[in-house]
């Protein structure tokens, strides 16, 4: 029983059913929308921590690295909890 189609997994990976951006992410990933998405906030909030110890440390470049880690994870997880949001409700 092939539910990928007759293209088979690689067919199915080069034209998913997903429009736009969506289309970055994993079938997995798209699959789960909202576990990933929670846990790149779990994540973001995870890697605040050690940006404040570095700068309590004075070391502004490692703190500018989780900084910018913890930004990108953040905004990966609302954007992926958004766009669960927008399918769910077309479905």
């Amino acid at each position: 029983m092939n539910h990928l189609g007759p293209k088979g997994l690689r067919g199915w990976w080069r034209s998913p059913s997903r429009h736009g951006m969506a289309r970055l992410l994993a079938p997995f990933e798209y699959r789960h929308l909202r576990f990933f998405g929670a846990v790149r906030l779990v994540g973001g909030g995870i890697a605040i921590v050690p940006a404040v110890i570095c700068l309590a440390y004075n070391v502004y470049g490692w703190a500018a690295f989780f900084l910018a880690v913890a930004a990108l994870n953040l905004g990966g997880g609302y954007w992926e909890l958004r766009l669960a949001r927008s399918t769910s409700a077309r479905t």
